[in-house]
């Protein structure tokens, strides 16, 4: 099937929306090299390999204390009413408010206490706080001078140790999150986005996809399970 300029512009516009993580260069599901076995079996779709936190906690019995990291757009946080409101304000009619600095001066400052927080990411982090890992959280969103992230995903999720939020930015030609991982030694990274999932191997991490809810503002929802990862169960919410 032939896309068209306009349907692929559609969607690359749409990726922009979510501020969840960088535009993924791609269309969804299409990453070279992840793709074209691992989910495919004689013509098939392969079998989803879903999870539940106490799943994950079972799997690390026994194992030191580690780095590990999350997203947070549509990953820990629920995060449209915000941008919603970034479009509705910056640029009603497109995406252009997502190059603004002014909306995310106003997202990073003052619109991120509307988030709603989803209740996997709580269940996560309290899962790894129990273990004494250390927790990071990485997005795409354009950083600012000023930023209430941090202390409101500290209150939020009730972080004993927390790391300052670090802003990646986004690129349509890399995947801008990977540097950060690796250099914080990151061994597991969650996230809703196939780049999430894609940047954390590139950094030799496991990612771990969490399942966008299908209300967010970013489109389109994204195929789960496939690039063979792991899917923590009901994790929309």
């Amino acid at each position: 099937m032939k896309l068209t300029t306009i349907a692929v512009s559609s969607l690359l516009a749409c990726a922009f929306a979510s501020g969840s993580a960088f535009a993924d260069p791609k269309l969804p599901g299409t990453e070279t090299g992840f793709s074209s076995v691992e989910i495919m079996q004689q013509g098939e779709p392969a079998q989803l390999h879903w999870v539940s936190v106490d799943d994950i906690a079972k799997s690390l019995e026994g194992k030191p204390p580690m780095a590990v990291g999350f997203d947070i757009d549509d990953t820990v946080l629920f995060s449209s009413p915000g941008f919603y409101r970034g479009q509705q304000q910056f640029s009603p009619n497109g995406y252009s408010y997502l190059k603004s600095q002014k909306f995310w001066d106003k997202m990073n400052c003052e619109w991120e206490k509307f988030s709603l927080p989803k209740e996997v990411g709580q269940k996560l982090i309290t899962m790894h706080q129990k273990r004494g890992d250390s927790i990071f959280f990485i997005t795409g969103r354009t950083g600012s001078k000023c930023e209430i992230s941090t202390q409101y995903l500290k209150d939020t999720f009730g972080i004993e140790k927390m790391n300052k939020v670090i802003f990646a930015g986004s690129s349509k030609t890399e995947y801008t999150k990977t540097k950060y991982i690796k250099a914080n030694n990151i061994k597991m990274y969650y996230g809703d986005s196939d780049g999430d999932v894609i940047s954390a191997r590139n950094a030799g991490a496991e990612g771990i996809r969490i399942m966008r809810n299908s209300a967010s503002s970013y489109k389109p929802v994204p195929q789960n399970g496939i690039y063979g990862e792991k899917i923590v169960k009901d994790s929309q919410y």
